[in-house]
């Protein structure tokens, strides 16, 4: 008899029509949207600050940060709080989701690496694509999204250079 597969719990969620997933043990709660308190001046994916249990957490519209349209508002709209640890420290942030799932194990073998499309195409921030019968989830990379080393995702974003 084979051995079972190792499997790991994620959080999935969506973004317009995309199923995403995020690692359950770097969520710490799923809140109800408020509207955050807005920073002046910050980047078009970061709406502001949210009070949570006494921390100001960095409240961040993951679709514009991902080169989406803006997230709309509906009764369904989530913000997940995470922790992610980013080399030696722990990035508490909020991401909206339009919509929150479940919490579903995915078998490690089940997780497949980001397709190949033959074209420039920046999936860095994709850690691995789980085939469902009715979709794909996407399994987002969050140390490497949020990292300050993070390659640019939106249009917005100009590429910097190295000056010698």
């Amino acid at each position: 008899m084979a051995p079972t597969s190792v499997e790991a719990q994620f959080v999935t969620f969506s973004l317009d029509a995309e199923i995403f997933a995020v690692p359950v043990g770097v969520v710490r709660e799923i809140l109800d949207y408020e509207d955050p308190s807005r920073i002046p001046h910050g980047p078009p994916h970061l709406l502001g600050l949210r009070d949570v249990r006494g921390q100001g957490v960095p409240i961040i519209d993951l679709r514009v940060r991902l080169g989406m349209d803006k997230t709309v508002r509906t009764a369904h709209t989530r913000i997940l709080v995470l922790d992610i640890p980013i080399a030696d420290k722990m990035l508490a942030l909020g991401l909206v989701a339009d919509k929150v799932f479940e919490v579903t194990p995915f078998r490690h073998d089940a997780i497949e690496t980001a397709p190949d499309i033959g074209a420039a195409w920046n999936c860095d921030y994709i850690r691995g694509v789980v085939r469902r019968p009715s979709d794909f989830v996407i399994i987002i990379d969050l140390a490497r999204l949020f990292s300050d080393s993070a390659p640019a995702i939106t249009a917005a974003a100009a590429p910097q250079r190295a000056v010698a």
